[in-house]
């Protein structure tokens, strides 16, 4: 039996596979569960975030990859393996070739440690790829024409900013501001606003349900519970959207000061052609609401979020694989 390529989007709220052939069929979040006492895996993914702060002391719901990087290289193995292993995607007798993608600002240390993870957990050849150029592929932009393109990457641990131009990127910033600084945001808030004490899934549930970025978004409220923080029983409030803006305004605003870097150290021509084409928004934070609107008023460019925008990364990655598999067709021909 074969093995196939694979492409890994190694995000730092989700791991996404693709395998050549057959599309994205693993999407799981970056969480491993482990038994201190026994050193033992006790669950991996969707499993492993259902225990996070739900675990006995012996217990502990790790996620390995913090800003998009590694931050536990072991758990991240482990948990590479475990999704490998489960996908069969090894072969008798061979290894795959692993694609998988990074923030563009990441020291080579860094890179280094994503490379040896692919590589420990079973990939014969690794390929590193950045985030923004792979999420632009993948959300069916043109990037090897010698015309701009923009794309704003809001993931879990980085929000990635890039222009491209005839395959490469031209200009990018990468910020450690993400998705999980929201969440953060949000339980931040509650706690000083309401004295309550919630934890980082009640504070993604807010942000999903009824978060918005725009001051005249949505207009919706959600009970939450928790620990009332002055007599230390289980308490209910209701949040309102509006206070969930309040909660992200600054976090955001460091997003559109990126964007906004981005553009101004963009070539005149390319900007003109951004101007035309707009900037498209992908990973998970695209999904905020009001988020496309207020990017547009603020950097005054047609902004349009792209279809299926968390999965971009993963789709981008089976493109690449199978572009580098045609080119080397091509040479063995010529």
């Amino acid at each position: 039996m074969f093995s196939k390529d694979i492409g890994i989007d190694l995000g730092t709220a989700n791991v996404l596979i693709h395998v050549k052939g057959k599309g994205i069929i693993l999407n799981e979040p970056s969480v491993v569960a482990i038994d201190r006492t026994t050193n033992r895996v006790v669950a991996v993914g969707k499993e492993a975030k259902e225990m996070m702060g739900r675990t006995p002391e012996n217990i502990v719901a790790i996620r390995p990859l913090k800003d998009g990087v590694i931050a536990d290289f072991e758990v991240t193995e482990i948990m590479l393996k475990y999704f490998l292993d489960r996908l069969k995607v090894k072969g008798f007798m061979t290894k795959p070739r692993i694609l998988i993608c990074c923030p563009t600002n990441i020291t080579s240390v860094e890179q280094k440690a994503i490379r040896e993870a692919a590589e420990k957990s079973g990939g014969k050849k690794v390929f590193l790829e950045e985030e923004p150029k792979v999420a632009a592929i993948g959300a069916g932009m043109d990037i090897f024409q010698p015309t701009g393109n923009m794309v704003v990457d809001i993931g879990g641990g980085t929000s990635d900013i890039a222009v491209l131009s005839m395959g490469d990127i031209v200009t990018s910033e990468s910020i450690r501001v993400a998705g999980d600084v929201f969440n953060n945001d949000i339980l931040q808030y509650v706690k000083r606003h309401h004295k309550l004490l919630i934890g980082d899934r009640t504070a993604e549930a807010l942000k999903i349900a009824i978060g918005t970025v725009s001051p005249n978004g949505r207009k919706e409220e959600m009970e939450i519970r928790g620990r009332d923080l002055v007599t230390g029983l289980p308490k209910v409030v209701t949040i309102q959207s509006a206070e969930v803006q309040q909660a992200m305004k600054e976090s955001v605003s460091h997003i559109v000061a990126a964007a906004r870097n981005v553009l101004e150290h963009t070539p005149p021509e390319l900007s003109a052609d951004i101007i035309d084409r707009g900037i498209i928004l992908t990973g998970g934070g695209a999904l905020l609401h009001g988020i496309d609107q207020l990017l547009a008023a603020e950097l005054k460019v047609p902004v349009t979020i792209s279809d299926n925008p968390m999965d971009c990364v993963a789709l981008g990655t089976g493109i690449i694989l199978d572009s580098m598999d045609k080119r080397a067709r091509r040479k063995s021909i010529g």
